[in-house]
C-alpha cells in the first residue's frame, strides 16, 4: 500500500506551492496555508502590507499597526476560492478583529480556516479506501502598544492545527495523526509625516517576523517539519493630492526563515535536516545554501503595490509579486477595488499570473469589513 502520510502531504504542498520545471531547490514547509494573503486589500496590491496604512486586516501583515487606527473596534471577514483553475473545492476563510483600549494599546485576533476539499484514498489496485477532508486551522491573538507617538510594537501568539486525513489510515501505511504547533509573531511599525509643497505625506516602515515556533509532526513525533517562519520588511508612502484624492505606494521584502535543503542529500543529510531545531533553522536560513550567497538572494521575494483613494470611499489598487524561478516561480500582477460607506467596506482583488505554470492565475479574494464603533454610534 502507498504511504498515506506521504501521499496526503504531497497533495497539500503541491496544491499551495506548485513549482515550475525550472525550479531547482525550493524551500517546502508544512502548513503552507499560513503564507496565503487572506484579505482583498493586501491581495489587490501585490500582497504587500507590512507598512501600508492600518486596517482591520493588519493582524496578518503587521499587528503593530492597530494602535494607529482611528476607530476603536472593527471586524472583517475574507473569503478566497483558491486554485480554481485546478480544482473547485479548495478555499480559505479568514476572520479578524481588533479592539483599542485607548490611544496607545490594542488587542486583536484572527481565525483562519483552510479547506482542501475531498480527497479519495485508494490502494495500489485503485480500489477506493474512503475519503478524507484535509483542513488547516490557525487562531491567534496579539497585543500592540505605542512606544512613542510614531513607533509601535506588537506580540502575537498562535495555535496551529493541521488535519490531513481525518483519522483515516490505509492498511500497511504509516499511522497518521493531526499535527499541532504553537508560534509567535514579533512586529513593529513606524510612521511619520513629511512636509511636501504645502501637504503632508506619510512615510511608514514595518517589520513582522511571524510563525516563530515549534515544528509540526503528523506521525506521532517520529518526524517533524518546519512551519513557514517568515520575515517581512516593508515601506509605504501616502501622498494626499488634495482634500479628496490620495495615492499610496508600498513595497515588501519577504524571506522564509527556514533552512535551505541540500541538493542530492544523503539519508544522513535528510535526518540532520529533520532533527534541526526551529531556532537553529532560523539562524541557518541566513547562512547555508548550496548555491552560496547568490542562492540566498534568490530566496527573497519582493512585491510592490499602489492604491488610489477618492474621498476615502472609493479605492483602486494594483501590484506585482515576484519570486525567483528557482524558488517557486510565482510571478503575478494583481488588481483590486474597494467601496466604503459609513460603517462597512467591501473589497475585491484578482490575480493575473505571468508564469504559465502558476495555478494562482485568476484567483479572487473578497473582504467585508465593519466599523463596530461607527455602527454603535449609528444605532444610538
Amino acid at each position: 500500500m502507498k504511504n498515506c502520510l506521504l501521499t496526503l502531504c504531497l497533495l497539500l504542498f503541491l496544491s499551495i506551492t506548485v513549482f515550475s520545471q525550472t525550479s531547482n531547490n525550493p524551500i517546502v514547509t508544512a502548513v503552507p496555508s499560513l503564507s496565503i494573503a487572506p484579505d482583498a486589500r493586501g491581495g489587490g496590491m501585490g500582497d504587500v502590507g507590512a507598512a501600508t496604512t492600518p486596517d482591520v486586516n493588519s493582524q496578518y501583515w503587521n499587528p503593530a499597526k492597530y494602535v494607529f487606527l482611528e476607530s476603536e473596534t472593527g471586524v472583517s471577514l475574507s473569503y478566497t476560492p483558491w486554485l480554481r483553475k485546478l480544482v473547485g473545492d479548495i478555499d480559505l476563510a479568514y476572520l479578524s478583529g481588533y479592539y483599542k483600549f485607548d490611544q496607545r494599546s490594542a488587542v486583536s485576533m484572527s481565525l483562519r480556516y483552510f479547506s482542501l476539499g475531498d480527497i479519495t484514498l485508494m490502494d495500489q489496485l485503485g480500489i477506493p479506501q474512503g475519503s478524507a477532508h484535509p483542513n488547516e486551522l490557525a487562531v491567534d491573538a496579539a497585543y500592540s502598544r505605542k512606544l512613542s507617538d510614531n513607533l509601535s510594537a506588537s506580540v502575537a501568539l498562535r495555535f496551529i492545527y493541521s488535519d490531513l486525513n481525518n483519522g483515516i489510515n490505509l492498511s500497511g501505511g504509516t499511522e497518521m495523526y493531526p499535527g499541532m504547533a504553537v508560534a509567535a509573531d514579533i512586529a513593529s511599525y513606524y510612521k511619520t509625516t513629511i512636509p511636501l509643497q504645502g501637504v503632508d505625506g506619510t512615510l511608514g516602515i514595518g517589520l513582522n517576523i511571524s510563525n516563530i515556533g515549534s515544528k509540526i509532526s503528523y506521525d506521532g513525533n517520529s518526524t517533524s517539519n518546519f512551519i513557514p517562519t517568515n520575515m517581512r520588511l516593508g515601506g509605504s508612502f501616502d501622498y494626499p493630492i488634495d482634500n479628496y484624492n490620495k495615492i499610496s505606494v508600498s513595497a515588501d521584502l519577504n524571506k522564509l526563515l527556514v533552512p535551505t535543503p541540500k541538493l542530492n542529500a544523503t539519508s544522513e543529510d535528510i535526518q540532520a535536516y529533520n532533527d534541526m531545531s526551529p531556532l537553529t533553522g532560523i539562524f541557518n536560513s541566513f547562512s547555508y545554501a548550496p548555491g552560496g550567497f547568490a542562492e540566498k538572494i534568490q530566496e527573497i521575494m519582493w512585491s510592490v503595490g499602489a492604491e488610489y483613494a477618492y474621498n476615502n470611499q472609493f479605492f483602486v489598487r494594483g501590484g506585482y509579486f515576484n519570486e525567483s524561478q528557482y524558488k517557486g516561480n510565482r510571478k503575478y500582477f494583481t488588481a483590486g477595488a474597494g467601496f466604503k460607506l459609513n460603517v462597512f467596506q467591501l473589497d475585491a482583488s484578482y490575480v493575473i499570473s505571468t508564469s504559465q505554470t502558476n495555478p494562482l492565475d485568476q484567483t479572487l479574494r473578497f473582504s467585508l469589513s465593519f466599523d463596530l464603533f461607527g455602527l454603535k454610534n449609528l444605532v444610538k
